[in-house]
């Protein structure tokens, strides 16, 4: 937790800056995000409770996770229209409240059609809060919003190896008393919303006073696509390591318990890879750490094709890939300062990239076979490369 310290030390001596948030409300935005995480993670594991209690298949019991993602897309898109228009202290309180009485909704429903409306509910709080958060950490900060970010995603981290092993304590039969739990663990983060600013500085002013200046590029749609183009590419690779890993690495003749803790290893290197960038955020543009993040993400998947370093290699990529979605935000609100909708479009793209993952994925996989599962994936991690040095050259400093 030492990253935790430093930056807040250094945030708190940093030049005048418009104060977004007070040290209890960064506190309480990070317990944010570990909900968040925790939430996310919890679908999955209370499936055989969901397939017991209400006699569903594996793909109807799947429609949990796929109803959050739906409604998070909504509400990153629906938070957008009303930033700015409204406070943000009754944005974020709304998305608090939305997520605990799905969350809660979701554990009490009598059948699964409710429980999948619930689902939509709490994914609708939960799209606000990434929103909310996201956009205010990016602009919030000045020069330290990357190393911000990362510390804030790092939080969502937590949550999602937390979660997981409690349903696994308790049992997923218990899983109604779990969610009611996480539920009820928003309702005091409302009380430390009185330390958000309400209308925080828009990304234009913040960019005019960070690391570079404002930057300006050629092409403001075409720097936006490859934008979106890189957090849809990128979500992808992360969302295929954490599905596919366990198969492949068993494929290549490792036991299924191995296979698994590799995997958990994995998802535990893309949180400490995000708590160990925000001091190197502090001295490095987002820039070069983005283009760093997917060279070696990229190294990293061509080794995982050699079966005696695969797990060592696929714990890499969690590292290397971990500061590509919070280091990505500030880098875009200097590029396309004036471009209002950027931060939703990418946030949005990122979870349609979860989303869509799987089954492009899969029919790749399928076409190939398993054992080329990290050659794919590294195809796709040298796109993210080419679309980080194209953005790079695109765009130029005043």
């Amino acid at each position: 937790m030492l990253p935790v310290t430093s930056v807040l030390m250094a945030v708190t001596s940093a030049p005048p800056h418009p104060r977004v948030f007070s040290h209890a409300a960064v506190v309480a935005s990070c317990v944010g995000f570990v909900l968040m995480g925790a939430l996310q993670a919890l679908y999955g594991p209370a499936i055989p409770a969901f397939r017991q209690e209400f006699g569903l298949s594996p793909s109807a019991a799947g429609l949990g996770l796929s109803a959050h993602f739906v409604g998070g897309v909504a509400g990153v898109l629906l938070f957008d229209r009303l930033y700015g228009r409204v406070g943000n202290r009754r944005i974020l309180g709304a998305s608090y409240l939305l997520m605990a009485v799905g969350a809660a909704g979701f554990a009490l429903a009598p059948n699964w059609p409710a429980a999948l409306a619930m689902a939509l509910l709490a994914g609708l709080g939960f799209g606000g809060i990434d929103y909310g958060l996201n956009q205010l950490f990016a602009v919030g900060f000045g020069q330290r919003s990357t190393a911000m970010l990362n510390i804030l995603h790092a939080h969502f981290g937590i949550g999602a190896i937390l979660s997981p092993a409690l349903i696994g304590l308790v049992g997923s039969g218990h899983y109604p008393a779990v969610f009611l739990g996480f539920a009820l663990a928003n309702l005091p983060l409302l009380l430390c919303l009185r330390g958000v600013r309400d209308r925080a500085p828009q990304p234009a002013e913040a960019a005019g006073e960070s690391h570079g200046g404002q930057v300006l590029a050629r092409s403001l749609a075409s720097v936006l696509a490859v934008f979106v183009a890189l957090y849809v590419l990128h979500v992808g690779i992360e969302a295929g390591v954490g599905g596919w890993e366990p198969t492949h690495l068993e494929t290549v003749g490792y036991g299924a318990g191995f296979a698994a803790t590799a995997t958990s290893v994995y998802w535990l290197m893309m949180t400490v890879g995000r708590f160990l960038v925000a001091p190197i955020a502090l001295r490095f543009s987002a820039q070069a750490i983005i283009t760093v993040s997917c060279a070696g993400m990229t190294a990293c998947l061509l080794l995982a094709s050699v079966p005696a370093l695969a797990p060592y290699a696929y714990a890499g990529v969690g590292l290397f890939i971990a500061p590509i979605f919070p280091t990505g935000l500030p880098w875009l609100n200097r590029v396309a300062p004036r471009a209002r909708r950027a931060g939703a479009l990418v946030i949005a793209a990122s979870m349609v990239g979860g989303v869509v993952a799987g089954p492009a994925l899969g029919k790749a996989i399928e076409w190939s076979g398993i054992r080329t599962v990290p050659l794919v994936l590294s195809g796709v991690s040298a796109l993210c490369l080419a679309a980080t040095l194209w953005l790079i050259r695109s765009s130029r400093t005043r």
